[in-house]
């Protein structure tokens, strides 16, 4: 064989190995964490931060209830914030932006 085909073959098993070892990584925060809503600072959240956002760090006001901060698991709904809110693990309809 020539040297091409040998490096092409080499290549393509390369990248068959990264792309089967990249589908066995869990997304950041998949594992042991949880999403929890409504205990991010603004401009501070993982993501989804309701509408008119994009996702990270685009939540607009504190305690966005609509805007989620991966924590670990089982601790989102017992943290306790100013106001005698608490985390959740769904969206919340409190603390949300103005819309203009």
């Amino acid at each position: 064989m020539s040297k091409s085909v040998l490096s092409a073959a080499f290549l393509a098993g390369a990248v068959a190995t990264a792309m089967t070892t990249a589908a066995d990584i869990k997304p950041a925060g998949a594992a042991d964490n949880e999403k929890c809503y409504g205990i991010s600072l603004a401009g501070k959240n993982d993501c989804a931060a309701g509408e008119g956002t994009t996702c990270a760090g685009t939540s607009k006001v504190d305690y966005q209830g609509d805007a989620w901060t991966y924590v670990p698991a089982g601790t989102c709904e017992k943290m306790e914030l100013p106001g005698d809110r608490k985390g959740s693990l769904t969206a919340l309809d409190r603390d949300l932006p103005n819309k203009s």
